[in-house]
């Protein structure tokens, strides 16, 4: 292997990822770097051989590392990336600030971001992902964010730059979401903490909060148009096809499509990230027999599979 920048920062050789994972599996990285701040990062990244591959990890919340591990340098940030500034409507966050703090403190000062409030993980991944929820996406907020280029260089992403979709946006390979403006409308703060409180007891009720999951397993059926924003939404939901096609309960060695909620897996406390991908392709099989839907996943899945996966 090619040798290693000296950064400030942490800088772990073989670390196994399963527990930054919320399912967690998934085997060992190659590196694992926790940078100390964004200069930190941007010298990192500068000195890094070209050849060896940069995979940045938020909090795993919406992730299958495979059992063989990741051939690749896994960012992953921390404290110094995690803090939350109000600006008049605009709220400015880390990337590692979590997005239930931020839709919890722009609240505080008026700003209505609650959409935020019951999606897992943090503001890269939100953006990443262009995460949403009760029909408001990431992408209906964003103004801009900071990103730490492959080559070592801070950049600004505005959101033509990005090219929000449905569940995705375009973020060059290797780049390092740091910092994330979003900008949302003016009201009143207990309103704001009211619906939030709502959220939470009608997310605590239909989803599995307590079991290891991942979110939405995949995304809805096709419905949406390029943008990803909450007028593209289509009625048509990927838990009712798979319901339909016979599979909430569904497992495959330690894994389960949730008996509470079709569309999210679950690790039952033994799976493999072998078995949750496995699961994984039944259903989508099934639900292709079914329905000729093919359903495309929503959990990002990487690495290598292991030596004795099939």
């Amino acid at each position: 292997m090619s040798e290693m920048p000296t950064p400030r920062g942490k800088l772990t050789p073989n670390r196994v990822l399963s527990d930054l994972t919320w399912l967690r599996v998934g085997g060992p990285a190659d590196w694992l770097f926790q940078p100390a701040d964004i200069d930190d990062l941007a010298a990192f990244l500068a000195t890094l051989d070209r050849d060896v591959s940069v995979f940045p990890i938020g909090v795993g919340s919406n992730l299958i590392v495979r059992d063989g591990g990741l051939r690749a340098v896994v960012i992953r940030l921390g404290r110094g990336f995690n803090g939350i500034e109000i600006d008049g409507t605009r709220v400015i966050a880390g990337a590692a600030a979590l997005d239930a703090h931020v839709a919890r403190k722009a609240a505080e000062a008026g700003i209505d971001l609650t959409f935020l409030r019951t999606i897992p993980g943090a503001m890269g991944g939100a953006v990443k992902m262009n995460a949403g929820c009760y029909g408001r996406y990431t992408a209906d907020v964003f103004v801009q964010a900071e990103a730490v280029t492959r080559a070592g260089d801070i950049v600004t992403l505005g959101a033509d730059e990005l090219q929000f979709a449905y569940r995705q946006s375009s973020i060059p390979e290797g780049w390092v979401i740091t910092k994330v403006t979003l900008e949302g409308p003016k009201a009143d703060p207990e309103e704001l903490g009211a619906r939030m409180q709502e959220q939470l007891r009608k997310r605590d009720e239909t989803q599995p909060t307590k079991d290891r999951s991942a979110g939405s397993t995949f995304r809805n059926p096709a419905g949406f148009s390029s943008t990803g924003r909450a007028d593209d939404v289509h009625d048509l939901k990927a838990w009712k096809v798979i319901d339909d096609a016979g599979m909430r309960g569904a497992t495959h060695g330690g894994a389960q499509m949730s008996e509470m909620h079709s569309n999210f897996m679950i690790n039952t406390g033994t799976a493999t990230a072998a078995d949750l991908e496995a699961l994984g392709e039944e259903v989508r099989k099934r639900v292709f027999q079914n329905s000729g839907i093919m359903l495309d996943w929503e959990i990002m899945r990487v690495g290598e599979t292991a030596p004795t996966d099939p």
